[in-house]
C-alpha cells in the first residue's frame, strides 16, 4: 500500500507539471497538495455560492474556505470561475469506447468524472470479471456498472425469451442478480421497451428488484412505454418500486408522441403523489428533444412488417421526416437521411421504407440505429424543473447523438443562463449530489473535507455545447479544468493523460 500511493504521488508531481496551469511551488513528495483559491464555490448541495479556497491532498479534499497557501504549495488561481463536484452521469454508454478511448475525451471535457454503466438493462457479465479487467485498465474517469435485467433475463432464457418465464425461471434470474450484486453491481437496470426485456411480467421484475435491494441497490429503468402508454408504463414502475422496496431512477424522462405531447404535468402528478406515499422515487432527464435508440422501438406492437402498425408508429412519432438513420451496417448509405429522404429516394413510401430496413437488417441479424425528433420542448422544460430530476446523458464515448459530448455543458449554459429555468447552484445540484444521493454515494458529489476530490472548474459566462446532430463528437466550450481522485485529467482544452479513475462497487 505504502509504495502504491508512493507511485501515485509521483504520477501527480509529474502530471501537475505536464500541465498548463497557474501553478507555483511544490509539494511534499509523499502526499502533494494543490489549493485552489479565488473559486467560486457551488458545493453540489444546492447551497448559494460562496468565494473561497479548495486544498486536495492527494484523492481528497483537505479544506475549504478562506485558505491561504502554505509555504511550497501549488497554486491555482480559479478567479472568475466556478469550482463545483465533478458531474456524476447516472446514465452513460460506453462500455465499448472504454477501450478505445480509456481517456474518455468527450466525457471528462464535459466535466463527467463518474459514469454509470450497464443501463437499459445491457450491461456486461459476468460483473466481477468486467470490473477485474477496469482496474487492470483504468480509465480517465471512475465508473460503476448495473446488472443489466435483459443480460440476465438471456442466460437463463436463451434465446427462447419471448414469453412470461416460469417461477422457476424467475427464482434463477434473481439468484443470477444477487450474485451480480455481490460482486460489485450497484443496482439492476432494465430496458422493458427492448426485445428481450419487453416479454417479462412484473413479477419478475419485482423479483430481481428485490434480490438488489437486499443488497442496498436501486433499480433503473428504461419503462415499457415512453409514448402512447406511458402513463401505464409508469404505474408498472411504481408498482416494482413499491414491492421490491427499492429506490428508482427512471431513466430519460420523456414523452415521445403526438398523443401525449404537454402532458408532463399530468405524469409529474402521478410520480409526485407516488413520493407523498413514500415510494423513493428520482428520474434522469437528458436536455434534448430527440431520442437515440434501434429501429424496432418504433413500432410497439413489434408488428414491424404491418403496413397499418408501421404507418400509425411513424405518425405518433410526428411523421417520416423526424426519424433519421445514424448507423445502419447492412447499407451505409442510408446513414445519415431521413426515413422520409430514403423513401423519397427509392420511390416507395415511408412505410414500405421502414419494412425493407427491418428486412435488410433481420437478413444481416442487426438492426438500423435511429434518432428520434418526437419530444417537444415544453415538456423537457417541466421535467427538468422537477427538484427530482437529474441531468443524465444517455450517450457516452462515440456517441452518435450529441448528448454523448454535449449535456451537461448544454444544461448549464442553455438552460441555466440563456433560458433561466433554474439556477446554476440547483443545476449543479442535478448533477452532482443529487446522482450521488440516488447511488448511496457520500464521499462524490459534493465539496466537503473528506470527500474524494473529484472537481469541475468552469466558466460560468461561456460554457456551452458545441456538439451538433450532424457533428456530435464537437467537444464544449468552457469546461477549463477537470480533477479525478485529485489528478487532473482535462485542462486547458486537452486531456493531461492521467487515468486515475476507479470501480466504484457496493
Amino acid at each position: 500500500m505504502r509504495l502504491g500511493r508512493m507511485c501515485c504521488a509521483v504520477l501527480m508531481l509529474v502530471v501537475f507539471a505536464a500541465v498548463p496551469l497557474m501553478f507555483r511551488g511544490a509539494g511534499a513528495p509523499d502526499e502533494p497538495t494543490l489549493l485552489i483559491v479565488n473559486a467560486q464555490i457551488i458545493d453540489g448541495t444546492g447551497a448559494p455560492a460562496q468565494q473561497g479556497a479548495l486544498r486536495i491532498r492527494g484523492n481528497h479534499i483537505a479544506s475549504i474556505g478562506k485558505l491561504s497557501p502554505a509555504p511550497g504549495e501549488r497554486v491555482m488561481d480559479a478567479h472568475g470561475l466556478v469550482l463545483a463536484p465533478g458531474f456524476i452521469d447516472i446514465h452513460n454508454h460506453s462500455l465499448e469506447g472504454l477501450d478505445l478511448d480509456p481517456l474518455a475525451e468527450t466525457q471528462i471535457a464535459q466535466g463527467i468524472t463518474t459514469a454509470v454503466q450497464g443501463p437499459d438493462g445491457d450491461a456486461p457479465w459476468p460483473i466481477g470479471e468486467w470490473i477485474a479487467k477496469r482496474k487492470q485498465n483504468p480509465a480517465a474517469m471512475n465508473l460503476a456498472v448495473f446488472a443489466g435485467h435483459a443480460t440476465i433475463r438471456e442466460l437463463v432464457m436463451g434465446k427462447d425469451f419471448k414469453r412470461v418465464a416460469t417461477p422457476e425461471e424467475i427464482e434463477k434470474m434473481a439468484q443470477l442478480t444477487w450474485q451480480a450484486m455481490n460482486e460489485g453491481a450497484i443496482g439492476l437496470s432494465s430496458g422493458l421497451e427492448y426485445e428481450v426485456g419487453s416479454y417479462s411480467d412484473t413479477a419478475e421484475l419485482v423479483a430481481m428488484a428485490r434480490s438488489a435491494a437486499e443488497h442496498g441497490g436501486i433499480y433503473s429503468t428504461h419503462i415499457r412505454d415512453e409514448a402512447d402508454k406511458s402513463f401505464e408504463a409508469l404505474l408498472e414502475e411504481i408498482e416494482i418500486a413499491d414491492q421490491a422496496h427499492i429506490p428508482v431512477d427512471h431513466s430519460h424522462i420523456k414523452l415521445g408522441t403526438v398523443g401525449v405531447w404537454g402532458k408532463a404535468y399530468e405524469y409529474i402528478r402521478v410520480i409526485d403523489e407516488a413520493r407523498s406515499r413514500g415510494v423513493d422515487f428520482l428520474a434522469d432527464c437528458y436536455p434534448y428533444e430527440a431520442w437515440h435508440s434501434n429501429i424496432k422501438v418504433i413500432v410497439p406492437d413489434k408488428q414491424y412488417e404491418n403496413p397499418k402498425s408501421v404507418e400509425k408508429a411513424i405518425a405518433d412519432l410526428g411523421g417520416a421526416g423526424r426519424l433519421t438513420i445514424t448507423d445502419f451496417q447492412p447499407n451505409p448509405a442510408y446513414t445519415g437521411h431521413s426515413l422520409a429522404e430514403l423513401a423519397k429516394a427509392n420511390q416507395i413510401t415511408p412505410v414500405q421504407m421502414y419494412v425493407r430496413i427491418i428486412r435488410e437488417g433481420d437478413a444481416a441479424n442487426t438492426e438500423a440505429e435511429v434518432i428520434g425528433h418526437s419530444m417537444i420542448e415544453a415538456d423537457v422544460k417541466a421535467f427538468y424543473q422537477q427538484p427530482w430530476v437529474m441531468v443524465a446523458s444517455d450517450g457516452g464515448i462515440g456517441s452518435a447523438h450529441p448528448r454523448g459530448a454535449g449535456t451537461f455543458p448544454r444544461v448549464l449554459g442553455r438552460f441555466v443562463r440563456e433560458k433561466r429555468w433554474f439556477t446554476l447552484q440547483e443545476a449543479v445540484r442535478k448533477m452532482t449530489s443529487l446522482p450521488a444521493q440516488r447511488l448511496g454515494w457520500t464521499s462524490r458529489g459534493v465539496l466537503k473535507e473528506g470527500a474524494f476530490a473529484d472537481l469541475v472548474i468552469f466558466d460560468p459566462a461561456t460554457v456551452i455545447d458545441r456538439s451538433t446532430f450532424e457533428k456530435p463528437q464537437e467537444l464544449p466550450a468552457g469546461i477549463q479544468s477537470v480533477f479525478v481522485n485529485g489528478q487532473p485529467v482535462w485542462d486547458s482544452g486537452k486531456p493531461t493523460g492521467a487515468r486515475p479513475g476507479v470501480v466504484i462497487t457496493r
